[in-house]
């Protein structure tokens, strides 16, 4: 349109403008548009002092107005009439007193209504998940004893290292086809979890020098490749029903001593009810509809989590190896960690609505990391003081995991699994070797060089308006 409408009284408006619903908030105009004026004319004042208390009644629902045109409506749709405009308040027309309370009136404009908040964490979910990342360590205390010393702990690690990279980028490549649909999701991970645990199993196998350790190594790769469906498929009070075997157990030990067929059948109990578990779940998501013409995604997309799993994994055992309950700490913080990730995506929404430039907003989402950090290492340290850890290398070790996860929550995988396998080959190669300065500062060093510049890729990466829009 080259310009403004015409809205004059009698013309096209008045169709419009009578779309206004007439409700009973304002009593004066109502009782002037059910009676009949007096014979008496008012006087130029009683007229200003009439138009004067209209205002004042009107007040609120003028104030929002950004023309005049908007408050003729308001009259209008309150049954106004161009008679009782003339007697009762001395104007010529509806727009001619429309315009004078929209001069009387300030503007005042009331804020929108706050929206909820849609990365709102589900505090439950993620205490359960922190939960389920730490109690199956449960079943070592249960059957380490029945392993033999030789070979038994490389075969678990080694195991354990390919489960991990294989069911982070497994779980990711589940999550991008849960998007798709259910049935999708269902069948990328009946063909991955097995294939990851027979892999895993295969190659802890070799190592494991014993047909115990080899059945031990088997049993721990089925329980992560079955967990690790029921995470993704959002049954973690499924695995957490399976694992009751194992936590009944495991918390009679410091009282009674249950004996080798207790300790090695209470854990495979729990196997068993995790793989039952899981399969039930994976029938139910293949039961669902497919989606015709479902594009899959490719499987180099998943590679930079898989990597940044078997990076998290070997600078887990590497802090393990100097401090195993340092481990335990740092696995029950996983529910917290998740928690933030949601708390961080939320503050930076609400930054991004109380901001209106691009400095405004780095610096807020700058606060906002340097928050959610604060609540998440705090504490860890008496967490590492009362189990007679080193504070330092656990907090750098969980800064690091945690910035990786954050960019990894936004889609930015390559940085996190490039800066976490050069400081898991660094410190790993420090310990192996045992040159100067010793194993004991190659860790919390290698962890803080990559804490550190995972923290500049989240404040330049994050901290711009478009990656939360």
């Amino acid at each position: 349109m080259s310009g403004p409408m015409a809205l004059e009284p009698g013309g096209a408006e008045q169709d419009t403008l009578a779309l206004r619903l007439a409700d009973d908030r304002t009593p004066a105009l109502r009782a002037a548009g059910r009676h009949t004026p007096a014979p008496v004319r008012p006087g130029h004042d009683d007229r200003r002092d009439a138009v004067d208390r209209l205002a004042a009644e009107l007040a609120g629902r003028i104030a929002p107005a950004v023309h005049p045109y908007e408050v003729a409506a308001l009259l209008e749709s309150e049954g106004l009439t161009g008679e009782v405009i003339q007697e009762r308040y001395g104007h010529r027309g509806l727009f001619s007193l429309a315009t004078a309370l929209y001069e009387r009136v300030p503007r005042a404009f009331p804020d929108p209504p706050r929206p909820a908040d849609p990365w709102r964490p589900d505090h439950v979910r993620c205490a359960l998940r922190g939960a389920l990342f730490a109690l199956p360590g449960l079943a070592y205390a249960l059957a380490g004893r029945l392993l033999p010393q030789d070979g038994a702990v490389r075969a678990l690690v080694v195991a354990g290292l390919l489960s991990w990279a294989w069911n982070q980028a497994l779980g990711h490549r589940a999550y991008l086809r849960l998007a798709t649909g259910r049935r999708e999701a269902g069948r990328t991970l009946l063909k991955g979890a097995p294939t990851g645990a027979v892999t895993a199993g295969a190659a802890g196998a070799l190592l494991a020098g014993s047909g115990a350790t080899a059945l031990a190594v088997a049993a721990q790769s089925g329980y992560l490749a079955a967990a690790g469906v029921l995470l993704v498929l959002g049954r973690e009070r499924l695995l957490l029903a399976a694992l009751a075997p194992v936590i009944a157990g495991a918390v009679t030990l410091p009282w009674w001593e249950p004996g080798a067929v207790l300790r090695a059948g209470l854990p495979l109990l729990s196997l068993l009810g995790a793989v039952a578990a899981a399969g039930w779940a994976l029938r139910g998501a293949l039961a669902t509809a497919p989606v015709p013409d479902a594009v899959r995604p490719p499987p180099l997309r998943s590679l930079p989590y898989g990597l940044f799993g078997l990076a998290a994994g070997a600078l887990v055992f590497l802090a393990g190896r100097q401090h195993p309950w340092a481990v335990i700490v740092l696995t029950l913080s996983m529910g917290p960690a998740e928690w933030l990730l949601h708390r961080y995506r939320g503050l930076s929404v609400a930054a991004l609505r109380a901001t209106a430039t691009p400095a405004g907003f780095r610096l807020r989402s700058a606060a906002v990391l340097a928050g959610c950090l604060l609540v998440y290492l705090g504490p860890l340290v008496p967490a590492a003081l009362l189990v007679d850890a080193e504070p330092v290398t656990l907090l750098l070790l969980a800064a690091a995991l945690w910035t990786s996860l954050l960019l990894q929550a936004f889609g930015v995988a390559w940085p996190p699994a490039a800066l976490c396998l050069a400081a898991a080959a660094g410190a790993g190669s420090v310990s192996l070797a045992g040159p100067s300065p010793g194993p004991a500062t190659a860790l919390p060093l290698c962890c803080g060089a990559a804490a550190l510049c995972l923290t500049v890729c989240v404040l330049r990466l994050l901290g711009r308006p478009a990656a939360h829009a």
